[in-house]
């Protein structure tokens, strides 16, 4: 990056590993599929931490297990609507569905029963479900947004259920191999740092623990480097490999339930938190056990990214100094729009279909992009409009906004020859209420005509 970048970017990392007092803070900025800057204040072990310096990265860990569901979701093992008992029986909770779950809509309470299970040794699952009465249930189930650390305590079983091995087996074979995030693992592994507490009113620490949270490690166990959180990033802009399909990616990235309902800057979508900064859509999570914070963060529609890691349990603004980097990035040097090419192939038919469509007398504009992708919009300004994939020789689904899910459907003529789209009963023509094309409701047989 530029010096001036760096400068501003190394500024801001010292400042709040000084004015935080941090024993230690590191930082980095991804675009694309690069580490475009790293950054290190304070020491571990006497000497400057490196971006293969593990930290715990608490509830980022929860990105993972989610997942490790989409993908049990995306080969058909389970569905996101299904209820618990289809999978794991005989809880108190057995009714609520593995979305609400993941999106922290099922109303279970916020912490595991017993000892806080962050600073203690955890038990297995049978110990833990044990624990687990009807009084976990604190809410009405999808009656609002309610973090909950049990509930992905309860998704790593699941994964472990269906998998037949334990999650974190799951995890190494199913993501971390295939994305090269060797230094991710669920114990510290040298180099590493050590988990401090600051006193509040003197510059001393206090050592933290660091236990095997046991069935509750899915919620916060982890740890990682910057170099494996920065492939992290790239992954939840898209870049997932082949690990999952970009479209479930998006799918993780959507809104599900509002944090900050009378604001409306923090939403939580299936295991990935989402914010609206400046006009951006921003996804990531942030994580928190005693003796570390972190958190990552990335544009999708730049691929810019910032992560930020640091040993202490309280005080320091990780979440902040992530998003202050992500807009010293984007103010000293933006991302440049992707360059535009020419399509390498096309089909004849699908570029006839594009240009102007009627639906009754308001005109849409199609326009064809790689792969047979279509977008369907107004003409001129605002209203329903979405990008379709296709899904078969004359269908297309929606990816977004109002059509999201629903299908777009060519027909033809007796002669072949193209008669309207049918997009969730809504009709397209090529004029306004062609009288050749299945109008609901029918068309006065009089026509177009001024009034009497």
């Amino acid at each position: 990056m530029l010096q001036t970048t760096e400068f501003a970017l190394l500024r801001r990392l010292a400042a709040e590993q000084a004015e935080s007092r941090a024993p230690s803070l590191v930082a980095a900025v991804v675009r694309g599929g690069d580490v475009l800057w790293t950054g290190a204040r304070g020491e571990v072990d006497g000497a400057r931490p490196t971006d293969d310096t593990q930290y715990r990265i608490g509830s980022i860990t929860k990105t993972f297990i989610a997942v490790l569901v989409m993908r049990l979701r995306d080969e058909g093992l389970l569905d996101l609507n299904d209820e618990l008992d289809k999978h794991l029986p005989g809880t108190s909770f057995g009714h609520l569905t593995i979305a609400q779950l993941l999106s922290h809509t099922g109303g279970l309470t916020s912490e595991s029963p017993g000892v806080w299970w962050e600073r203690a040794v955890g038990g297995d699952w049978p110990e833990l479900l044990g624990h687990m009465d009807e009084n976990v249930l604190k809410l009405r189930a999808g009656a609002r947004f309610h973090y909950s650390n049990v509930g992905f305590g309860i998704l790593g079983q699941l994964v472990a259920e269906l998998r037949g091995n334990s999650w974190l087996d799951v995890l190494n074979t199913e993501v971390l191999a295939p994305l090269g995030m060797s230094r991710t693992t669920p114990m510290p592994e040298a180099p590493h740092a050590l988990g401090w507490a600051v006193h509040p009113y003197a510059d001393v620490l206090l050592p933290e623990p660091t236990p095997d949270a046991g069935a509750m490690a899915p919620a916060g166990q982890l740890w990682s480097t910057v170099t494996d959180l920065a492939r992290w990033l790239r992954f939840m802009a898209g870049d997932a490999g082949t690990v999952l399909h970009p479209d479930t990616v998006e799918e993780m990235r959507a809104p599900v339930a509002v944090e900050d309902a009378a604001a409306w800057t923090s939403a939580y979508g299936l295991g990935f938190q989402t914010w609206r900064d400046g006009g951006r859509r921003l996804v990531g999570h942030g994580g928190s056990m005693p003796g570390f914070l972190a958190n990552v963060v990335v544009d999708p529609a730049t691929t810019t990214g910032a992560l930020a890691l640091t040993n202490s349990t309280a005080g320091v603004g990780v979440s902040a100094l992530s998003l202050d980097i992500l807009k010293l990035v984007d103010d000293y040097e933006p991302a440049p729009p992707a360059e535009w090419r020419p399509l390498t192939s096309v089909s004849q038919d699908l570029l006839a279909l594009t240009g102007q469509w009627f639906w009754g007398p308001s005109p849409f504009v199609l326009r064809l992009s790689a792969g047979g992708w279509v977008e369907l919009r107004p003409a001129a300004g605002g209203g329903r409009g979405s990008r379709f994939r296709p899904t078969g020789e004359h269908t297309w689904v929606g990816l977004d906004n109002y059509y999201a899910g629903e299908t777009l459907r060519l027909h033809h003529h007796e002669d072949g020859t193209v008669s309207h789209l049918d997009l969730a009963t809504f009709i397209f023509t090529r004029t306004p209420y062609d009288p050749k094309a299945p109008i609901p409701g029918g068309l006065d047989g009089r026509g177009w005509r001024p009034i009497d």
